[in-house]
């Protein structure tokens, strides 16, 4: 269990938390909003600094080829259902993101079956960082930042589309043929 993999698992560790804490009060409570967000901006950073420190240090290894993207997907999930439940974001964006998130993820393990690794584009990560810069605004709720936030949002959402349809493209011999 080297450092970059107890980050990724320190991640996981916090989304129980980071979800108590905005949904505390039916997130009315500024204090554990503001708490809710330290975590997730915490959490979300531990996201860049694991995978630095893995390739830097050449401390890559399965499991967090495996842990990694899952604790992504599962921080920015609980944080967009989350903010369905405020009532601060529709539901279909957060089906959308959350689709995609399993197609990828089903396409990914298909890949795998076949001796193929489909490595993160760059539409992928844009995406993710979009998304965590919205869900933080969100978060933050201030109302002056409001056309910000949903810029971020619809960036993030067009990102997803984008990305999944950039690894369909690139990789679509997986699914036709099995191996590329």
């Amino acid at each position: 269990m080297n450092l970059p993999n107890k980050l990724t698992v320190l991640r996981v560790i916090l989304i129980p938390f980071f979800v108590f804490c905005l949904l505390y009060e039916n997130g009315t409570n500024e204090m554990f909003r503001i708490i809710a967000a330290a975590i997730f901006i915490a959490a979300s950073l531990t996201d860049m600094l694991d995978g630095k420190i893995a390739r830097k240090y050449n401390m890559v290894t399965n499991f967090g080829k495996f842990m990694d993207p899952l604790a992504d997907k599962l921080l920015v999930c609980s944080a967009l259902i989350c903010l369905i439940e405020l009532g601060q974001l529709p539901a279909w964006i957060v089906i959308i993101i959350i689709s995609r998130e399993f197609i990828i993820s089903g396409f990914r393990l298909v890949a795998s079956d076949n001796g193929v690794v489909i490595a993160a584009s760059y539409w992928g990560k844009f995406k993710t960082t979009f998304q965590m810069i919205g869900v933080i605004l969100m978060i933050f709720n201030i109302p002056a930042l409001e056309m910000v936030t949903w810029a971020c949002i619809w960036i993030a959402l067009a990102l997803t589309i984008v990305s999944l349809v950039d690894y369909i493209w690139k990789n679509h011999k997986v699914l036709t043929e099995g191996s590329m």
